[in-house]
């Protein structure tokens, strides 16, 4: 097929190299524009797909809006069979939906309409869902409300955002790849609007442990916001992120110290912290943080 991919993020590149290794004819990446990064934070860095675009070879766009004739007429000049869409950024008008002889088909990473929005993968993990997956989908003007082509399911069990995103994103991948090579079969099924729920884009508001919560929210809590933006306490003045953590047993004052492996009481049972991160400092188990932080029992954390 000839193909349109538009992704941006880590979460896309497996999709689109997917496509490749599968002999499709990928005339055009769109992705967003380089931004401001690097080791000073100054340097324009072109987003992972741009990265693995160039490295293919593959004609790279990065506009900024879609909005103009002008955009259209380029992208439908482009004569593709189909646009493949991973977490692209922008809102695609009507007529970029309709200029492909197959529309455009988004992977998106919940199981619709389930988590449609920018933050699928940390809401199903922060509110405690069982299982998540890939959709594959007929894009149209509502936000995420087109109908179904293809679902893959996935466990969550306890795995951290971070860690879904990578099985995601290939699972993804796979269930595109395959969805393109039976495209005929596949049915549209349209989604039922009185289930969709919303997952609104993560605030960093949100990523301060508020200890007054069950332990088991607690953990979702860290799991869900785990690498980024990371779920923090404060110690000795200073934040410290929560990547991952286990319910333990315990009872005392929010926030309190239980004993000399760092277990944390909430208002209801209490959590010990696995993995975390210092401000500037690489990840570390509990083991070598402790070494170089030894945390009193007694202690009440903010």
């Amino acid at each position: 097929m000839r193909i349109i991919f538009m992704g941006t993020p880590d979460f896309a590149v497996p999709t689109l190299q997917a496509l490749v290794d599968a002999a499709h004819e990928v005339v055009c990446v769109y992705t967003q524009p380089p931004r401001p990064g690097g080791r000073r934070g100054k340097e324009l860095t072109p987003t992972p797909v741009h990265q693995r675009a160039s490295d293919l070879g593959i004609e790279v766009r990065h506009t900024k809006s879609l909005k103009s004739a002008e955009e259209q007429e380029a992208f439908a000049a482009l004569n593709a069979d189909v646009a493949v869409v991973a977490a692209y950024g922008l809102i695609l008008p009507q007529a970029v939906l309709d200029a492909p002889e197959h529309g455009c088909l988004n992977v998106h990473a919940s199981i619709l309409p389930r988590w449609r929005g920018a933050a699928p993968i940390h809401r199903s993990v922060m509110a405690g869902d069982n299982v998540t997956g890939v959709t594959i989908m007929q894009m149209e003007a509502g936000l995420d409300t087109g109908p179904m082509l293809a679902m893959a399911r996935t466990p969550i069990e306890g795995k951290t955002t971070g860690e879904l995103t990578e099985e995601l994103a290939e699972l993804g991948a796979q269930l595109m790849v395959g969805t393109l090579r039976d495209l005929k079969i596949h049915v549209p099924i349209a989604q039922v609007d009185a289930d969709a729920t919303y997952a609104a884009k993560i605030d960093k508001a949100e990523a301060r442990i508020e200890w007054d919560r069950p332990a088991v929210e607690v953990v979702r809590h860290a799991h869900g916001l785990s690498p980024f933006p990371g779920a923090w306490f404060e110690l000795d003045g200073q934040r410290v992120k929560l990547l991952r953590a286990e319910v333990v047993e315990g009872a005392g004052a929010p926030g309190e110290v239980l004993d000399d492996r760092l277990a944390i009481a909430c208002s209801e049972g209490a959590i010990r912290p696995l993995e975390l991160q210092r401000a500037g400092k690489p990840k570390m188990d509990l083991d070598t943080f402790l070494r170089g932080n030894a945390v009193a029992k007694g202690v009440i954390l903010e």
